[in-house]
């Protein structure tokens, strides 16, 4: 599902200057390859999160920070990308964006003197977090953008790379750091990737032009509307289910007895079932004239799924975060389908979009941070499987609500 954040600018944003075919190819190689960097920040700390706390000596509130930061930022920043774009262009917010992306991978397990490593996790886990919000909203509208003749190509490819990304940090993170014995070495490795894109990327985003843009008047006020906030819910709640994964699904499984590496396997398994899941579920829901029930049932099952790789018997581990990852993947993919499902045109699906990302992330954040805050209460993530069973439930609720058939601004 890809939503132009740039729709109302005036005059019309044009697309990114290539000469060639082949520079065409290169920058939807760097779009890709920027795609590929936007998840790898949550799940390669949670792979290392009790190596990381152990030799840090982090506070409990610490860990619970670090892994609800970068979530809330997505939704803080989002509303800025497009003011951003408008005065200086996509291509090179996304060039900062990267840039930012990398120092905060950089900086990150830096140790400061005489404060230890916290000061830095805390600030280039913002820098990240600002970071791959604006990537976030810009991203799908240079691809829909600049290559509206491959935009199934494109979509699938930029949609596979995000949830590679989440996968690649899970499962190769703690193999990194049984091979150094250094969680600090883990970390910098994925500013590695990030750099090498900014890299590439620098000279195509340099070279482009840009004038002033404003914005259109005129268009349909989604926040006044209740299907606009049914669908948005839907997207909060699902949020929360998603990053929470990311966060702490790998700790939940060493916690239960799992040793780091096959918790990263399990986790990646997990992330590759919810490409499977994200590739098919919004075929499946357009085929309908609403969504109430596929809504409703993979909402379930990733409420359950999570439950399940909680309190199911271990022997069956893979099932559960199978479970999991299948009804995740749908999950995100149908919530962000309904932006099209219910707006009549690009104008409103813009809209809609930096709705459901602006409150989706900030307000779904929460997710991450009762998880924490559970389990740093009651010393287990007991009470986080029962959390879910009862998110996951509510998710259905307004997933069945916002699977009617009606539109945004009638």
């Amino acid at each position: 599902m890809l939503v132009d954040a740039e729709i109302d600018d005036v005059p019309a944003a044009g697309s990114t200057r290539v000469g060639s075919r082949r520079a065409l190819a290169y920058l939807g190689v760097c779009l890709v390859l920027i795609g590929l960097n936007l998840r790898t920040v949550f799940s390669s700390f949670s792979a290392v999160l009790p190596e990381v706390t152990a030799d840090a000596g982090l506070p409990g509130w610490a860990a619970v920070v670090l892994t609800t930061v970068p979530v809330t930022l997505l939704g803080v920043f989002a509303p800025l990308a497009p003011v951003l774009a408008r005065r200086f262009g996509a291509e090179r917010v996304l060039l900062g964006a990267m840039l930012a992306l990398t120092a905060g991978l950089l900086l990150r397990p830096v140790e400061v003197t005489g404060a230890g490593h916290l000061p830095a996790l805390l600030a280039g886990t913002a820098a990240c977090g600002a970071a791959i919000s604006l990537c976030n909203v810009l991203l799908p509208g240079l691809v829909k953008r600049d290559f509206p003749h491959r935009l199934g190509l494109m979509g699938g490819l930029y949609t596979t790379a995000i949830c590679a990304s989440a996968a690649l940090g899970a499962g190769f993170t703690y193999p990194v750091f049984a091979a150094t014995g250094e969680w600090t070495a883990a970390l910098w490795f994925w500013a590695l990737p990030a750099g090498v894109v900014l890299v590439l990327f620098l000279p195509l985003a340099v070279r482009q032009r840009h004038g002033r843009h404003q914005q259109a008047a005129g268009v349909v006020n989604v926040w006044r509307s209740g299907i606009a906030w049914q669908v948005t819910i839907f997207m909060v709640l699902q949020a929360m289910m998603s990053f929470s994964v990311f966060a702490w699904l790998a700790p939940i499984l060493r916690e239960r007895g799992v040793d780091g590496g096959t918790a990263g396997l399990i986790v990646s398994a997990s992330i590759v079932l919810q490409m499977l899941g994200s590739l098919f579920a919004p075929a499946l829901a357009a085929r309908f004239r609403d969504q109430r029930a596929i809504n409703a049932v993979v909402a379930l099952m990733t409420g359950g799924g999570f439950a399940l790789s909680i309190f199911g018997p271990l022997e069956l581990i893979w099932l559960w975060t199978g479970l999991l990852g299948l009804g995740q993947g749908s999950l995100t993919a149908v919530a962000l389908t309904m932006i099209m499902l219910r707006t009549r045109d690009g104008h409103t699906a813009a809209h809609l979009s930096g709705m459901m990302q602006g409150v989706g992330y900030g307000v779904g954040s929460a997710g991450t941070l009762l998880v924490g805050q559970l389990h740093h209460s009651t010393g287990s993530f007991a009470a986080a499987g029962a959390l879910f069973l009862g998110v996951g439930a509510l998710a259905a609720v307004f997933g069945y609500r916002a699977g009617r058939n009606r539109f945004v601004g009638g």
